[in-house]
C-alpha cells in the first residue's frame, strides 16, 4: 500500500505543475470531478488507517490523552476536525459494508458517508440490518444527485422507500423519542451581568420555539428606513415588546397580591428637571432618560417622592392612557405613528407629547402611539412630534437630517 501511495503521490505533483489555463472548459470541469472523486477514495484510506490507530491505542502509546489530540498534533489539524475523522472512521467501521465500498470508489463524499452511516444505524436499530441495507442502496444512488444536508432530510423517510410497512410504526417512534428529548432538554437560564443586565441561554422545545418565532420575528423585522439596529438588537427589542403586551394584558399571576408590574422610585424635583435618575423595584438604577421613557407606559407604574421622601405619587390613573381613550388614540393612529412604521397597536404605547412630569395632561390632544422602537427613539433624539391642522401626528426631523425641517407622516395606518 506504501509503494501505490507513494505513485499516486508523484502523479499528483505530476498534476500540480501543469498549466490548467491550457486547458479546455470541459477539460477543466473534468479535472474538478476527478480531483473530487481522488479525494473521496484517499478519504477512505485515511479513515480506515485512523479506525486501525484508534483500536490499536497508538495514541495513548505515544503519550496522548486521544486519538484525536494525536491527530491534532500529527496532522495539524483543528481540534474539532480531527474528532470529526476519528467519530467518522468509527461510524464507517460498523456500517454497512456498501457506505465504505461507495466512499472508496468515490461514488459518495466524507458528508454524504457521514449521513448514509448515520441513516443506516437509525434503520437497523428499528427495523433490522437487512433493511438498513436496502437503505444504504437507495442512499447511495441519491447521492449522486443530492448534496449532504438534502440526503440526510430525505434519509428520515427512508423507510417509506425500503420497508413501506414499517415506515408509519417508525416514523411514530422516531417522533415521540424525539418529544421525549425536547422535553428532558428543554431550559433557559437566566444570569445576572453587572448593571442589572441578563444573558438568556437555553433549549426551546418544537412548540416553544414555533410560539416564540411566531412573535418575535414579525417584531425583529427593521421597522423603517431609519432602523439602524442589527438583527440581534432589533430580536431584543422585539422580545421586549412582548413583554410590555403581557404586562399590558393585566391577566399574569399576581405576586404578592398586586399584578405583575414594573415599578420605578424617582424624585419628582429630579423627574420635572430632566436630572433625575430612578431605581427599580429590585434595586437597579436607571437614567433620567430611561426613567421619562418608561413613565409614558401605563405598564409602569411611577412611586415619586418628595423632598423629605414621602411619597406623592404611585401610579397616578389619570396618567395612563386607558380605557376610551386608548381606544380613541387608536383608531386616530391606527398603529406606531412614526413615520414608516407598520407596527400594530398592540405593540404601541402611549407616549405624552408634552411630557406628564412637565405637567403635560393626559389627553387626546397631547398623546401619540409608539412601538418601543420609536418611542425609545423620540425620547433619545431630536426628533419632535406634534399634532398638524387636523389632529393628526406628524413628525419634525432633526435639523442634521433635514435641513428644512419638513414635517413626516406615517402611511402605513389607514385613517378615517
Amino acid at each position: 500500500m506504501i509503494d501505490e501511495l507513494a505513485q499516486a503521490d508523484s502523479a499528483v505533483a505530476t498534476c500540480a505543475d501543469a498549466p490548467v489555463w491550457a486547458l479546455s472548459e470541459h477539460d477543466l470541469i473534468a479535472v474538478l470531478d476527478a480531483t473530487h472523486r481522488l479525494q473521496q477514495r484517499l478519504a477512505a484510506v485515511q479513515l480506515a488507517a485512523i479506525r486501525e490507530l484508534d483500536g490499536r491505542g497508538t495514541a495513548l502509546a505515544q503519550g496522548a490523552s486521544s486519538t484525536a489530540v494525536w491527530l491534532r498534533h500529527r496532522l495539524r489539524l483543528d481540534v474539532s476536525a480531527a474528532r470529526r475523522l476519528v467519530g467518522l472512521a468509527a461510524s464507517l467501521d460498523v456500517a454497512p459494508s456498501a457506505v465504505r465500498e461507495a466512499l472508496a470508489s468515490g461514488a459518495v463524499g466524507l458528508e454524504q458517508a457521514r449521513v448514509i452511516a448515520d441513516t443506516a444505524a437509525t434503520v437497523s436499530a428499528s427495523a433490522g440490518v437487512e433493511v438498513a441495507d436496502k437503505a444504504v442502496g437507495v442512499l447511495v444512488d441519491w447521492a449522486g444527485q443530492f448534496d449532504p444536508a438534502l440526503l440526510r432530510k430525505l434519509g428520515t423517510r427512508i423507510l417509506d422507500h425500503v420497508a413501506p410497512d414499517l415506515a408509519d410504526a417508525a416514523a411514530a417512534a422516531a417522533l415521540a423519542a424525539e418529544a421525549a428529548r425536547a422535553t428532558r432538554d428543554r431550559h433557559v437560564t437566566i444570569s445576572e451581568q453587572v448593571g442589572g443586565r441578563l444573558r438568556l441561554s437555553g433549549t426551546l422545545d418544537a412548540e416553544t420555539a414555533a410560539l416564540l418565532r411566531a412573535v418575535v420575528d414579525p417584531l425583529s423585522t427593521p421597522s423603517g428606513p431609519d432602523d439602524t439596529r442589527c438583527a440581534g438588537q432589533r430580536r431584543h427589542d422585539a422580545l421586549a415588546d412582548v413583554c410590555r403586551l403581557a404586562l399590558r394584558t393585566s391577566e399574569l399571576p399576581e405576586t404578592g397580591g398586586d399584578p405583575a408590574q414594573l415599578v420605578v422610585t424617582v424624585d419628582y424635583d429630579g423627574l420635572a428637571r430632566q436630572l433625575g435618575s430612578g431605581t427599580l423595584d429590585v434595586g437597579l438604577r436607571l437614567t433620567p432618560d430611561t426613567v421619562r421613557r418608561l413613565a409614558c407606559d401605563a405598564a409602569i407604574l411611577p412611586a415619586v417622592l418628595g423632598g423629605a421622601g414621602q411619597v406623592l405619587d404611585v401610579g397616578r390613573q389619570r396618567r395612563l392612557v386607558a380605557g376610551s381613550l386608548r381606544r380613541a388614540l387608536v383608531l386616530r393612529d391606527g398603529g406606531c405613528a412614526f413615520p414608516g412604521c407598520d407596527r400594530p397597536p398592540r405593540w404601541c404605547a402611549a407616549h405624552h407629547i408634552r411630557h406628564w412630569a412637565d405637567g403635560g395632561p393626559t389627553s387626546l390632544d397631547n398623546a401619540v402611539l409608539l412601538c418601543g422602537h420609536h418611542h425609545r427613539h423620540i425620547h433619545h433624539t431630536e426628533w419632535v412630534v406634534r399634532l398638524g391642522d387636523d389632529g393628526h401626528p406628524e413628525f419634525v426631523p432633526p435639523a442634521s437630517l433635514d435641513p428644512d425641517q419638513l414635517p413626516r407622516r406615517n402611511h402605513y395606518h389607514r385613517r378615517t
